[in-house]
């Protein structure tokens, strides 16, 4: 099943499922049990939205991230082997984990922002994955049990405040500079995560391309660390790291202006599209 969270034309925020070239709101029949995606999930209701609601075309709606309101957003740095080597890193013997906030990731189909203060601005295809259920130190091979679904993802970056210092924050956080979607895949059609493959295009190009089996720190190890730390809910969102191939380490360097489009593909999840513009007043 894929799930989505949208909005309709009229501008009202709703979520449901999509099916080829429409979207069915669930969110109109169901708002009074589940008033979004993350309680759905959180209650193991997603079976409850098959063929749940009218259908929509999807290029009536505007995608929102497939959870719109996590918790919290977790993400793996350096976690694939040909961006250690790019970046000059050792081999993480633990996940290296900076956070994410919701307003700084904008749906499918939505401009990500070039921010004003920095004409760094870089690409990251990523694989993201969202929690289905609570838990604190979940052992590895409990892990698989604990995701609702996988997303594509852009970490789009800005190197320069990434690298004031030793703390990925700054470059991670500017405001509507990355996106995920264009929806959420239930596992049971994605089949095994481990044997999908990424590819980012800039413009059309191949940037980046990895097997997702190249993982440096496995979706197990990731889950089984970070709930060792606190507490992993329903929604949550883990990105999982981004394979070599980004701007910064090309030769001539390639940074996002305005005008570029990226696609974040995974095999039997998705594309996630979106297009460069300057930030917004």
């Amino acid at each position: 099943m894929r799930l989505v969270s949208f909005t309709r034309p009229d501008e009202t925020p709703t979520y449901g499922t999509a099916v080829g070239e429409t979207v069915r709101d669930a969110g109109r029949v169901l708002s009074d049990r589940y008033p979004d995606l993350k309680s759905v999930i959180a209650d193991g209701a997603i079976a409850d939205l098959a063929d749940v609601g009218d259908e929509i075309p999807l290029d009536a709606v505007t995608l929102l991230p497939p959870v719109p309101n996590p918790e919290k957003i977790l993400c793996i740095g350096l976690n694939y082997l040909p961006h250690i080597i790019e970046s000059g890193r050792p081999h993480p013997q633990y996940p290296s984990i900076f956070t994410r906030y919701p307003a700084s990731i904008v749906g499918h189909n939505v401009p990500i922002e070039r921010p004003r203060a920095s004409r760094e601005f870089d690409y990251e295809g990523e694989l993201a994955f969202v929690i289905g259920k609570d838990g604190r130190h979940i052992a590895q091979d409990a892990a698989w049990d604990h995701i609702a679904g996988y997303a594509c993802f852009n970490e789009g970056s800005v190197r320069d405040y990434q690298n004031h210092t030793t703390q990925f924050w700054p470059g991670k956080s500017f405001e509507r500079s990355g996106s995920m979607g264009p929806w959420l895949v239930t596992p049971d059609e994605v089949g095994d995560i481990r044997n999908q493959t990424l590819t980012t295009r800039v413009n059309g190009a191949v940037e980046q391309h990895a097997p997702i089996s190249d993982l440096a720190i496995g979706i197990p190890d990731i889950i089984a660390y970070a709930s060792t730390v606190l507490t992993l809910r329903a929604g949550d969102i883990i990105v999982t790291g981004t394979p070599g191939g980004v701007g910064r380490y090309r030769d001539p360097q390639l940074f996002l202006e305005p005008g570029m489009t990226v696609n974040v593909e995974i095999t039997n999840v998705g594309t996630l599209h979106n297009s460069v513009i300057d930030e917004r007043p």
